[in-house]
């Protein structure tokens, strides 16, 4: 499932975290990537140690936590703490496969990876290029959104940043270990869950609203791992 979130941050958020970020110290962004992502990642990073990262991936949690799209797709169990990349230059990023297992700097926390995000911190006029290119079985997405806003796909997902012509693109990204691991039934209970909201905002008095939300806790007891 690729879900586009709208409106993760408020303006005044983006506003506050784009001066932070634009007045900070950016370094290689091959410092996190894997062996095989190194060699097609070029593009900044801020380090995940940095003040300002602890700072506004704190307010992105606190964010996701009262955001009920994110929470009814992803269910999330662990989420990795928000990472800050730059594009600028012609920088880019080839196509790759995140890591399927990231372990949180500093410490003997590990996140499997079932999704991935990417939260946006510069308006699509701000640059050229710069467009998130995600394959799935679907076929090919092309993703660049209004600051604020946040896509989440398939870490399995074959996915490439195309080269930056003009201007910056600055987002936070980071992975989630779901509750339920397997897409397939995500993506089920995702739509089982929008079916019974619509439903008891149309018939809020419908019998079926309190059986389709036992079709749905049931399911969920059965795939979920905590």
């Amino acid at each position: 499932m690729l879900l586009q979130i709208p409106d993760v941050l408020s303006p005044e958020e983006v506003a506050e975290c784009r001066k932070a970020l634009d007045a900070a110290e950016w370094v290689d962004g091959r410092v996190t990537a894997g062996y095989q992502s190194a060699k097609a990642k070029n593009n900044e990073q801020l380090p995940e140690d940095h003040p300002i990262a602890r700072q506004i991936g704190d307010l992105i949690l606190r964010a996701l936590e009262r955001n009920p799209m994110f929470m009814a797709a992803a269910l999330p169990s662990k989420v990795f703490p928000p990472l800050f990349n730059r594009y600028r230059g012609g920088q880019s990023f080839g196509t790759h496969v995140d890591n399927a297992i990231r372990q949180v700097n500093g410490t003997p926390h590990r996140v499997r990876t079932d999704l991935s995000a990417t939260l946006f911190f510069a308006d699509p006029s701000e640059y050229d290029g710069g467009e998130l290119v995600i394959e799935d079985t679907y076929g090919v997405h092309t993703v660049k959104l209004p600051a604020g806003h946040m896509v989440l796909y398939p870490s399995t997902s074959l996915h490439h940043v195309r080269p930056v012509t003009r201007g910056a693109r600055v987002c936070s990204f980071f992975w989630i270990q779901s509750m339920v691991r397997d897409d397939g039934k995500r993506t089920l209970l995702f739509d089982l869950d929008l079916a019974v909201q619509r439903l008891s905002e149309d018939v809020p008095d419908h019998a079926a609203i309190v059986q389709l939300t036992g079709v749905y806790h049931n399911l969920l007891r059965r795939w979920a791992e905590v």
